[in-house]
């Protein structure tokens, strides 16, 4: 069969001069692969390729794989995702993934910046202080979601009313209002971290409407689950279309 010319150019656009020992450990999986990932899916639809490599890093965070993440994010590089759009993939994922999900990648993309001559730290990214993240933070969620969450810090229980308020002053005070990446950006990385690590189906569901809502329409959705697919699989990826179809269909009740 072989690999085709297309999924070749690609590769070596991702790798330039690097040849895959599985070219010759496990030659008839990785030409399957490669012209599946690397031709097939990717001339699928139109989505450029900055897009495209931010989601996949989202996604394999997500999914928790590092080797993985190193290597696609040496090619995000070569496609021009800067080091400061990298990092704040990362710093995102800690507020849908936690720390202990996301210390593993922090370290590895610190390594793969050394190893490219990338001074660290990179220029700061923040925009709030210790007094306005929370005004900030509510903000946010209003620009994304809508009104309905401008009180939604001070709503529920009170024994668990303070996870609501962190939702608002650390989720987006801390994380949605730095420099480096928009709301459109930020929308779709946090919904590839909740369809790679799966059992977030409701709060997929929720982002996916938000997604919409701020111009990452359906057809952009599907287009992000389809060109992550080779790298979480089928079985996440139809549940990540489910998710879509149903805020979609949500929506338009709602109109």
């Amino acid at each position: 069969m072989g690999r085709t010319e297309f999924s070749n150019k690609y590769r070596e656009r991702m790798f330039p001069g690097y040849k895959s020992k599985f070219l010759e450990t496990d030659p008839e999986f990785i030409e399957r692969f490669d012209n599946f990932a690397f031709d097939e899916v990717v001339n699928s639809d139109d989505l450029d390729d900055r897009t495209r490599m931010t989601a996949v890093l989202a996604t394999l965070i997500g999914a928790q794989c590092v080797s993985e993440y190193k290597a696609m994010m040496t090619a995000a590089l070569n496609f021009g995702i800067t080091p400061v759009e990298i990092k704040e993939v990362v710093y995102q994922a800690v507020a849908y993934l936690g720390i202990g999900r996301v210390f593993d990648f922090l370290h590895a993309t610190n390594d793969v910046l050394s190893a490219q001559g990338i001074k660290l730290p990179l220029e700061g990214q923040a925009t709030t202080t210790a007094e306005n993240r929370l005004e900030k933070g509510i903000q946010t969620q209003v620009d994304i979601f809508g009104q309905r969450m401008a009180g939604f810090y001070k709503s529920g229980p009170a024994e668990s009313r303070h996870m609501h308020r962190w939702l608002a002053d650390n989720c987006f005070g801390d994380y949605y209002t730095r420099k480096g990446l928009d709301y459109k950006m930020r929308e779709m990385i946090t919904f590839c971290f909740l369809s790679a690590q799966g059992g977030c189906e409701p709060q997929l569901t929720s982002h996916a409407a938000a997604n919409m809502r701020i111009g990452n329409d359906k057809v952009f959705l599907i287009k992000i689950i389809s060109q992550c697919l080779p790298f979480i699989g089928y079985p996440r990826s139809l549940n990540a279309l489910g998710c879509v179809n149903e805020a979609a269909n949500q929506m338009e009740k709602t109109k």
